[in-house]
């Protein structure tokens, strides 16, 4: 379409304004051919009239689209402009705060005069490995670039820095250095980056100055080649200088200074080592006060002085030299103070004794009348003669200036030459990466030599740049294959013949020089003959002769002629230069060294290195050994030389552009000055660049892109599957002019101006989509209000008809309740009238039936009585006579029986006169008279034991009746004293009688009183009221301060409890802060220790040179032992040193200066380390007490812990027992080693015997001690019995204090006796109940005693069982004994619950401790088993040995003994047995040669860790200490060589982190402490380590765990790095939500998937792999969740950090995908069960930032909602995205600078880092808890296809 056709109504132009340079506006009609006025209206609101050139006719400029404005890259600008530049570079400079900008290959970085933290390592981390066109414009992504194509192209870069002085040259250039220095590091330990940035400072301490626009402006050239070896770090660094300003030493202009280093040694005078150097303020020397601004605001110059002293020593510049170099600076100080007195017009003099010349000459170490008679005269030689004449005093000023200004250049020439020293490198460069600083375009009011010369400089390096833009536009055609068409652009080589061609400026300024007689004018006049109206680049102003005019590419500058031939030439007299080289200060001979041993310009060193310096020398002086020709080079033509050098160099190399640009002149921050701005940027070629790209086609657009952005104006029938063929069907409809577009092989090229139809076109069909879908839906809307609207009459109509049904049905719920209450009413007064007459007839019936009831109940009453009578008569009569009758028949019954007794008696007496008879009775008499002479004893002891307590009795109640008489005596005194108190009473009694009196009078006056008291009661009860009003007053405040004290309270415990949680919080970070520090100190001594092992091969590859017949070692043997030894072992390698080191001592002298600092910083890291852990343990201690004390519960008593204390004594002494007999048992078997030791009446049998039989004794004494605890009990029952009773009689005592009288006394001595009673009563049950006890007791020690018995015959038969079933045995009789017991006292306490309850507890005290005992008799057992076996093979040994020296017929005579065979053991201990020598091959085929991915899927998890672990048990159960320091040690060292081989192979990683997790955790397990074998089987107790502890194994085995968690953890971000910011942010996951913006030449990597690219699906499979890979490792689920919780921070944060350096990924759409990406990140957590891992919240600042992209952001409500949401982000991340956030479509809106400004406002109180990006190195401080196992050892098989056959199971 032609361009006319865009200029319509609404359309936005450029129009040129003399103040803002280009003003926008906007067409008010449409523009058509032929109008000369175009009718615009300003942004201001003005309206103008633009008036057209009528010759021209040219149209003003376009204006991009918005959505195109503060673009990365200007070449991405629809139309490429002057104006769209300027615009576009404002915009993203003052509003956005960003500094850099694209413009094609240039970087375009503004100074912003203000510190900006986007400098930090964590953005140099960030664009490192980036492409180019993927980040926000950088200093770092150009040296990214470079450092990128040097590796990839292997070819040589150059970074050339331009602008104007005080642009940001410097800055750029150091900051370029910096990133090399940080990206690539350095080949060695003598950090040469460090070197290279230390040259910085002394570079501009001695070359940078203060001018009128730059406070540190560079006033010389140089060019800096990095140089890099074959892996691409820095090995060194070279300098060249160029065209240093030496004029400025001895001149400056006002408000200007001289260089740095002069005034930093002015600050720096009071120094002691400057005292001889005598100087003094800055004031007191020509030199340095002729600008009148000695002080740079803000810039301290001494301190600045301790930098460069410290840099120069970091360059290797010694003391020495340091104090020569200033020796000579304050010389050249002091010679610009030497005044000249004139004699007459053509000489002078100095006057005598001149202090200034005196000092220099001092410091110059010259002679002073010598020097003094140089500066006054010259030496003429002519081919004859030499004249000495003298010169006038202005040529003695001259020619002291000349030779100040030659002694400083050779100073700065001598210090780039020691720098160049020390950045030298001795390995050889494989390339280099070169950074030129140089002075930009520069063009002043009087410019003279120095700014040609600059001038000149700009204009090779423009056609330089010219030409490289110009070749990329045609490499970009011809790969595209689009038709060439030649592109006019400017060639600035006639501009460059005019000053370096033949005849041309510097031509003729060589030969006038040369003149004798040549002049300044004289030269001017040949210019204007050579070149005047000859040349059109060439002019001569009208009103000067001394001046001529050069058009330059960016601007016509007027040069003044005066001065250029002296500053040509650079005259020093010869004379004065012989009497410095004469000096006794041996450094400054040095300074002129180099003009007999200088080489000439154009040729190269022997090194094949470019000249160190190229600093122009004097060509006056003469030079031995060379022609006159080439000793008499000007200044201008060394420039020339070394400009052709440096051009040479660049066209070797790929270079790229960095244009610095200047903002205003006044060092504002983040100020724009149009003008100045559109000036520099036509200087320094961005417009040029810009103009040759708006030639051709500047837009170009990838199929893809295009379709997915204008997709909108494509009918479906249009689309087609191929992209390609779509979009040229499209744009041939679309664009009808096809010049207007090219189609490449994989872009298409639009020319300028066609991007923005297009996004008119699609803006024009979006907004008619629009307006449809706004008519839909406020058609919908109105239909909802109608409707909406319709229902609420309806609703309306509903309810006021309701409310008039209501009150009808009111009204005759009313009519009807009226007619309810009336008859209601009616029926209730005839129902009481009914009631009245029926209540009187109920009373009169009452009363009659009443008197009738009453004579009936009287006349029963009386029949009643008299039958009652009648039955008590009948009785009686009835009694009398049966007891008649039972009188008479016991009468007759007595005189019956007398007669029976008397014929009974009668028989009696005859059988009592026989004597045998009376035998039979006295033999058993006899029986009964001992029986009662025994029990008459008994009685008689009885009554002994009571007699004496009687009579004790008696004494303690003669005792206390002596204390009653006494109390009697003291109750009668008392009553004495009483009676004289009743003496008193009567006294007391008349002072009363006198006091009533006196209180009648009272009573008088009372009423007095009382009647004034009316009055007063009366004022005061008014009082009182008010008093009362203001007390409610003041209660109601004391309620309102109670209750805002209440309130208080209440926020002071809340405060409170937060301040408690927000300080467990604290110590939990604290906590987390130490183990992270122990963590990277772990990852840095791994870090050191790689390092020395490499420096070690290192050394051993350079030193030991492979000799004839030299066997080389095996590679899994490991020369170099870790770098964790242990106490054990460092006997062992202080005796036996390394072989490896002993040829390379003899061989080579070892750098013992970089051993000695390896071996320090080892030590230094191993104590922190040791720090490190014991404060971590020491906080993990208070944790747990912290914790303890919260749980624990008041419920520990005194007598736990006396049977803890107890136990412990118990524990201690059984301990020394077994260790005195293990001793005696080692003793017993040492004795002898014959066979005859295991015989049963040996002395190692009888030992073993002994050991059981002391068994069985314990046991007795055990039972013992129960039954003395037993009486303790008893006894202290019957204290607190006792205790009772004497409570008792203290009671009777107090009470016989109380009494008075003797009757008292006599009734106490009867309570007395009637407790002497009591307590023999209590005493005879005490008796009773002991013998019951003494008896009980009897029969438990019987039974004890057959329990003895038992035990040992269980004991008898126990020793012939096997070993197992001896401890079998012995439990189930333990058992059956204790339940019989249990069973006994069950029974016997059946009736006391108590008793019953305290035997329980005794009881399981008792079978506590035998269980404890059991344990540790198990335990010395076990021991004993396995000394006896090793005893047995030293006793099998020793038996063949015999067995060899005694002859076969000794064999056969020998009688056979009868041996026992034991029985075999079936179970497997899980042990694994291998011999020493078999280690090796043990860890290689386990380790070293083991392949994760076969074990992963084949075996069990963690089976290499049970092998190592079952391995090490056995060496535990030999008690063989270097056996297991062996294997542990190998084991560890092997570990680490794997990783070190295989360190970026994840499963390999995976696999041995996990199988060291899991031996760190055997390694506790069966350690046998009580912590680990609480979840242990009874047979897993069994298998614990009993020799050795291993606790400080344990610690190197976590350390070593750490170092791969952190291994594992880099290899995860090196896989997952790659695929981060393509997936999560470029990948379209959504697909059509996000339109792709135009982009420039530096084209950014595409959001829609084409193959190769990495989708949200490729991390999330990337996810799932390695979450598979480590559950098949059998990894803990604890440690899964820490490494899932780093990958989604390194997810996170690699994310979040390039969405900040990334203006293209800024917008609405992208927080959307973004979050739809997290979410999908959150599903995978859910799947895998990983919500709790903690992984999510590290996801938090990403997800904060999603939303900040989608929320509304107009408002203070919006601005207070950011703030509150956003809590996860810094304020500077916030800001950020605020800033960098960009519409996509024109309907989004940008942030306004005042909202932003206003979120600034809200979040300044907010106390956060001030770091931009988040740490994506950061690494979680890893912990391996506690994971026992359940797999039992001795089940555990060892498959074939490990190797191991050499290993035994035991």
């Amino acid at each position: 379409m032609a361009a006319s056709e865009l200029y319509t109504k609404f359309a936005r132009v450029w129009i040129p304004d003399p103040e803002e340079v280009w003003k926008s506006a906007e067409l008010l009609k449409d523009y058509k051919p032929g109008d000369k006025v175009l009718l615009l209206h300003l942004e201001e609101g003005k309206d103008l009239e633009y008036r057209l050139d009528p010759k021209t006719k040219e149209l003003p400029h376009l204006r991009n689209p918005d959505i195109l404005v503060g673009e990365n890259d200007l070449t991405a600008l629809s139309y490429l402009h002057e104006p769209a530049v300027l615009h576009n570079l404002r915009v993203r400079f003052i509003d956005s705060k960003l500094i850099y900008t694209y413009c094609g290959i240039v970087l375009v970085a503004i100074n912003p005069y203000e510190q900006l933290p986007i400098y930090g390592e964590d953005i140099i981390n960030a664009y490192s490995g980036q492409n180019m066109g993927d980040m926000d414009p950088h200093i770092f992504a150009v040296a990214e670039e470079a450092y990128k194509q040097m590796a990839r192209d292997e070819r040589n870069q150059s970074i050339i820095v331009s602008g104007e002085s005080g642009a940001g040259k410097t800055v750029s250039a150091k900051y370029a250095m910096r990133y090399f220095a940080t990206v690539s590091g350095s080949a060695s330990e003598a950090n040469v980056e460090e070197k290279v940035l230390a040259s910085n400072p002394i570079m501009e301490s001695i070359g940078n100055a203060k001018t009128t626009r730059n406070d540190n402006s560079s006033r010389f050239g140089k060019y800096i080649e990095i140089g890099f070896d074959k892996r691409y770090r820095i090995i060194g660094a070279n300098m060249r200088t160029y065209l240093l300003e030496k004029s400025r030493v001895v001149f400056q202009a006002e408000e200007e200074r001289n260089y740095h280093i002069f005034y930093q040694l002015c600050a720096s005078a009071k120094l002691p080592e400057f005292k001889m150097l005598r100087l003094g303020n800055a004031d007191n020397f020509h030199y340095t006060k002729q600008g009148g601004s000695p002080v740079i605001e803000g810039v301290d110059d001494t301190k600045e002085m301790a930098h460069t002293r410290q840099a120069c020593t970091l360059l290797g510049i010694s003391e020495s030299y340091q104090m020569g170099i200033f020796r000579i600076l304050a010389g050249i100080l002091h010679l610009g103070n030497v005044a000249f007195t004139s004699r007459d017009s053509d000489s002078c003099t100095i006057p005598p004794k001149h202090e200034p010349l005196s000092i220099f000459s001092d410091l110059m170490g010259v002679d002073y009348e010598e020097m003094c008679h140089w500066l006054c005269h010259r030496k003429l030689a002519t081919a004859t003669e030499t004249y000495i004449k003298p010169i006038s005093k202005l040529q003695a000023t001259n020619a002291r200036d000349a030779l100040a200004k030659h002694i400083y250049a050779k100073l700065f020439n001598w210090i780039v030459d020691h720098v160049n020293q020390a950045l030298h490198s001795a390995v050889k460069q494989h390339s280099f990466i070169g950074v030129l600083d140089i002075y930009g375009f520069e063009t002043f009011e009087i410019n003279s030599f120095e700014q040609f010369c600059i001038n000149y400089a700009n204009e090779k390096l423009q056609q330089q740049f010219n030409m490289h833009v110009f070749k990329l536009e045609q490499e970009e055609y011809m790969k595209e294959q689009i038709p060439w068409t030649l592109i006019d652009f400017y060639d600035n080589q006639p501009c460059i013949n005019l000053i370096e061609s033949k005849l041309g400026i510097l031509d003729l300024l060589d030969e006038e020089c040369k003149m004798p007689k040549g002049t300044d004018d004289t030269w001017a006049q040949k210019l204007y003959n050579t070149h005047l109206n000859k040349c059109a680049l060439f002019e001569k102003p009208r009103l000067s002769n001394k001046a001529f005019i050069i058009q330059h590419f960016a601007d016509k500058v007027e040069y003044q002629c005066e001065g250029f031939l002296e500053k040509n030439k650079d005259t020093v007299f010869e004379e004065q230069i012989k009497v410095l080289k004469s000096s006794k200060f041996k450094m400054l001979p040095e300074l002129f060294q180099d003009d007999e041993k200088a080489i000439s310009p154009t040729s190269a060193t022997s090194s094949g290195r470019m000249p160190l310096s190229r600093t122009p020398a004097k060509p006056t002086k003469g030079r031995p050994g060379q022609t006159a020709k080439e000793h008499k080079k000007t200044v201008g033509h060394q420039f020339r030389n070394s400009l052709h050098l440096l051009m040479e160099t660049l066209n070797a190399t790929t270079p790229h552009y960095v244009r610095c640009i200047k903002p205003n002149d006044f060092k504002f921050p983040f100020t724009f000055d149009e003008k100045r701005a559109v000036q520099q940027l036509r200087a320094c070629g961005v417009l040029e660049t810009i103009r040759i790209s708006a030639a051709g086609f500047p837009s170009r657009w990838t199929y893809q892109e295009f379709f997915s952005r204008y997709r909108v104006l494509m009918k479906q029938k249009d689309v087609l599957s191929d992209r390609k063929q779509t979009c040229k069907n499209v744009l041939e409809k679309l664009i009808l002019d096809k010049d207007k577009y090219q189609f490449g092989k994989t872009k298409i090229f639009f020319r300028a101006g066609q991007v923005a139809y297009l996004e008119k076109l699609r803006a024009d069909k979006l907004r008619a989509a629009c307006i449809r879908i706004q008519k839909t839906i406020r058609g919908w809307l109105l239909r909802k209000k109608y409707l909406r609207m319709r229902k609420a009459a309806i609703t309306v109509q509903r309810y006021v008809r309701g409310y008039q049904a209501r009150c009808y049905a009111k009204f005759l719920r009313r009519t009807k309740a009226a007619t309810i209450i009336q008859k209601y009413w009616r029926m209730y007064i005839v129902r009481r009238k009914y009631k009245i007459r029926r209540t009187a007839t109920i009373v009169l019936q009452s009363y009659l039936r009443g008197y009738l009831a009453r004579n009936r109940y009287r006349k029963m009453l009386r029949e009643h009585k008299a039958v009652i009578i009648q039955k008590w008569v009948r009785g009686w009569l009835a009694r009398t006579r049966y007891k008649r009758s039972m009188h008479a028949i016991i009468y007759l019954q007595c005189c019956f029986r007398r007669m029976m007794a008397k014929r009974e008696l009668k028989k009696l007496k005859i059988e009592a006169r026989s004597v045998e008879r009376y035998k039979k009775l006295h033999i058993g008499m006899e029986n009964k008279i001992m029986q009662l002479q025994r029990k008459v004893d008994e009685q008689n002891k009885d009554y002994k034991c009571l007699m004496e307590k009687l009579t004790t009795l008696e004494g303690i109640y003669n005792s206390e009746t002596e204390k009653l008489r006494s109390d009697l005596e003291r109750l009668q005194l008392s009553e004495e004293e009483a009676k004289v108190a009743t003496g008193r009473v009567l006294s007391l009694q008349e002072e009363i009688a006198k006091l009533r009196k006196d209180l009648e009078q009272t009573q008088s006056e009372k009423k007095s009183i009382e009647e004034r008291a009316d009055k007063y009661k009366q004022e005061t009860e008014q009082l009182v009221s008010n008093l009362k009003e203001e007390n409610t007053l003041l209660k109601q405040e004391k309620e309102a301060l109670n209750h805002l004290i209440v309130e208080q309270a209440k926020e002071m415990t809340e405060t409170m409890e937060k301040k408690l949680v927000e300080e467990t919080k604290q110590l939990e970070l604290d906590l987390n802060d130490e183990r992270l520090r122990y963590q990277n100190l772990l990852n840095e001594f791994s870090r050191l220790e790689e390092r020395y092992d490499d420096l070690k091969e290192e050394m051993t590859l350079m030193v030991n040179v492979p000799k004839p017949g030299h066997k080389r070692t095996d590679s899994t043997h490991s020369s170099n032992e870790s770098e964790y030894t242990f106490s054990s072992e460092i006997a062992e390698t202080e005796d036996m040193p390394l072989r490896t080191e002993e040829p390379s001592e003899k061989k080579v002298p070892l750098d013992m200066s970089l051993f000695l600092k390896l071996q320090k910083r080892v030590t230094e890291l191993e104590q922190e380390k040791q720090v490190m852990q014991d404060e971590l343990d020491r906080k993990e201690e208070q944790v747990l007490r912290s914790k303890a004390k919260e749980e624990e519960r008041p419920q520990i008593r005194g007598a736990e812990l006396e049977y803890e204390s107890l136990k412990r004594q118990e524990l201690e002494s059984e301990n020394k027992k077994l260790k005195n007999e293990l001793n005696e048992l080692r003793k017993a078997l040492s004795e002898k080693s014959a066979p005859e030791v295991t015989a049963p009446g040996a002395p190692a049998y009888r030992v073993l015997m002994e050991q059981l039989t002391s068994v069985s004794e314990e046991l007795d004494v055990r039972k013992e001690e129960v039954l003395i605890l037993r009486s303790q009990l008893v006894s202290q029952k019957e204290a607190i019995q006792h205790k009772n009773t004497m409570t008792d009689s203290t009671i009777l005592l107090e009470d016989v204090q109380k009494m008075k009288d003797k009757g008292e006394i006599a009734q106490a001595y009867i309570g007395l006796k009637e407790t002497n009673r009591l307590l023999e009563s209590q005493l005879q049950s005490q008796k009773r109940s002991h013998e019951n006890e003494a008896e009980a007791l009897r029969g438990e020690i019987q039974s004890l005693k057959e329990e003895n018995n038992r035990q040992q015959q269980l004991l008898a038969q126990n020793l012939q069982l096997p070993p197992e079933a001896r401890i079998e045995a012995s439990l189930q009789h333990e058992i059956t004994r204790l339940t019989n017991e249990n069973l006994y006292f069950e029974e016997l306490y059946a009736d006391d619950p108590k008793k019953y309850q305290s035997y329980r507890i005794s009881l399981y005290k008792r079978m506590i401790d035998l269980m404890e005992q059991l344990e540790k008799q198990d335990k010395t057992v076990r021991k004993l088993k396995k000394q006896l076996k090793v005893f047995a093979k030293k006793i099998g040994e020793l038996e063949v040995g015999q067995m060899e020296n005694i002859s076969p017929g000794q064999i056969i005579d020998e009688p056979i003994r009868p041996v026992n065979i034991p029985r075999k053991e079936k179970d497997f201990q899980g042990m694994l047995e291998y011999k020493k020598e078999d280690e090796q091959k043990l860890v290689k085929n386990l380790i070293l040669e083991l392949k994760p991915r076969g074990v992963a899927v084949n075996l069990i998890p963690g089976l290499p860790a049970y092998i190592l672990f079952m391995c090490v048990r056995h060496a535990d159960y030999l008690n063989d200490d270097q056996k297991v320091r062996s294997l542990l040690t190998s084991t560890i060292n092997s570990i680490k060589k794997v990783l070190k081989k295989r360190g970026d192979d994840f499963e390999t990683v995976s696999f041995w982190l996990s199988n060291t997790c899991r031996f760190l955790h055997c390694l506790k397990q069966y350690s046998g402490e009580e912590g680990f074998m609480k979840h242990n089987t009874s047979r897993q107790n069994e298998h614990c380590l009993t020799n050795f502890d291993l606790a400080e194994y344990r610690q190197v085995l976590s350390d070593l765990a750490i170092q791969i968690y952190q291994q594992l953890v880099r290899v995860l971000e090196n896989i997952l790095q790659p695929m981060i910011v393509s997936g999560m942010l470029e990948h379209e996951t959504i697909q059509g939500v996000s339109g792709v913006k135009p982009t420039g030449l530096r084209k950014r990597t595409s959001s829609i998937a084409d193959e190769g690219t990495y989708t949200l699906d490729s991390i999330l499979r990337q996810l799932n792999s390695f979450h598979s890979v480590m559950c098949q490792h059998g990894m803990d689920p604890e440690l899964i969740k820490q490494v899932v919780k780093q990958m989604f921070y390194i997810v996170g944060a690699i994310t979040l950090n390039n969405l900040l350096l990334r203006k293209d990924m800024c917008s609405w759409s992208k927080g959307m995908q973004i979050r739809y990406n997290v979410s999908q990140l959150e599903e995978w957590l859910r799947d895998k069960n990983l919500m709790n891992s903690g992984a999510k919240e590290t996801l938090e600042p990403l997800i904060q930032a999603a939303q900040l992209l989608q929320v509304k952001k107009k408002t203070d409500d919006d601005a207070e909602a950011i703030c509150s949401m956003c809590s996860a982000l810094t304020t500077a991340q916030i800001v950020k995205v605020l800033n960098l956030y960009t519409p996509v479509n024109e309907f989004e809106e940008r942030v306004s600078v005042s909202f932003i400004r206003t979120i600034q406002m809200r979040l300044r109180d907010r106390k956060d880092s001030p770091q931009l990006l988040m740490d994506a190195k950061h690494i979680f401080p890893v912990t391996f808890p506690f994971n026992p196992s359940s797999l039992a050892l001795e089940t555990i098989q060892i498959p074939a296809s490990l190797g191991l056959g050499f290993i035994s199971r035991v």
